[in-house]
């Protein structure tokens, strides 16, 4: 038999259990709401997002950087790492990673049919974007960009970790081949010389369009004429993106290219220098504006090292002129 004091004081013990209890079910409630948080429609995912879907079983996240040892010291946690270089091109002939290399990439990191893929990288997502149109040209339904890529994660603090995840493998296979998605040296020359109704659209600076540089400051060059296809836009990839390295509006967007002469009434063909920098605009006209886009990866290190092509080159520079 309890004493007066003794009930009471066991019925506050009940009463906190249960309220504990409840907090404790509710907690568990969010949770499970929070877990299942809706995949965005689209082609892009916010870092606030993806920062709430890290542990989320429908989402593999995919680090696609150029710089060696970048994914090694950090990178956001549970992603795996798809080198440029060595994973999504040929390590031997100039080519995009080929259908057998690329069913065995993403079967051993765990991605099925049903997978959303989230892709990040370093220097403004260009490599990321490259792998977005691998991934389209192979047909991989469920695939995001994630906006402002690294530089925009690590700027807000968000987490990274240097373990690497393992994932039970899968037995992923392209089931279709979307070769209209690239461009080819003779796609790019139809255009130039008005054989196709294709709108050149070159992503690369003012002083490489022009011809007053062969390549950007620090990089080697790596063909031997300055310039540009004739005909060829020059959008710069920068203006397509704010300065936190996120796209722009749809709006903006559109106003941007149709101001030089792109408002997707025609088919068209981006190009750089190797193809990385124009993927980031063939994602922002094709995945955020819907227009039909090829990208030419073989870019202005094929066509400027081509023989008998015709060239613009305003600046005049010459190869090796001193």
């Amino acid at each position: 038999m309890l004493s007066a004091p003794q009930t009471t004081t066991f019925a506050h013990t009940v009463r906190a259990r249960l309220r504990a209890s409840a907090l404790g079910g509710a907690m568990l409630v969010c949770s499970a709401v929070w877990a299942a948080t809706p995949i965005p429609a689209g082609p892009l995912v916010t870092t606030e997002w993806l920062a709430q879907n890290l542990d989320n079983q429908q989402v593999r996240i995919v680090e696609v950087s150029v710089n060696p040892g970048l994914y090694e010291r950090g990178h956001v946690p549970g992603a795996v790492n798809f080198s440029w270089h060595q994973d999504l091109n040929d390590r031997v002939r100039r080519d995009i990673v080929g259908k057998e290399a690329f069913e065995a990439l993403l079967s051993k990191a765990g991605v099925s049919q049903d997978t959303t893929v989230v892709l990040y990288g370093d220097t403004n997502n260009w490599f990321a974007a490259w792998g977005a149109w691998v991934f389209d040209i192979y047909g991989v339904k469920n695939v995001k960009l994630l906006d402002g890529g690294r530089k925009k994660w690590e700027a807000e603090n968000q987490p990274l970790n240097n373990r690497v995840p393992e994932f039970a493998a899968t037995n992923y296979k392209v089931t279709k081949v979307n070769t209209d998605l690239r461009a080819r040296l003779s796609d790019a020359l139809a255009a130039a010389e008005g054989k196709s109704n294709a709108k050149l659209v070159d992503i690369r600076s003012a002083d490489e369009y022009s011809g007053k540089i062969f390549a950007p400051a620090g990089v080697p060059e790596l063909s031997i004429r300055a310039g540009h296809i004739p005909g060829a836009a020059n959008v710069p990839w920068g203006q397509a993106v704010k300065e936190d390295g996120t796209f722009k509006s749809a709006e903006d967007l559109k106003k941007l290219y149709a101001s030089a002469g792109v408002d997707g009434s025609k088919p068209i063909i981006t190009y750089c220098r190797i193809g990385e920098r124009s993927s980031h605009t063939w994602f922002a006209l094709s995945k955020i504006l819907g227009y039909s886009v090829k990208n030419y990866d073989g870019s202005w290190t094929e066509y400027g090292n081509a023989v008998g092509v015709p060239i613009t080159n305003p600046a005049g520079t010459i190869w090796a002129a001193k």
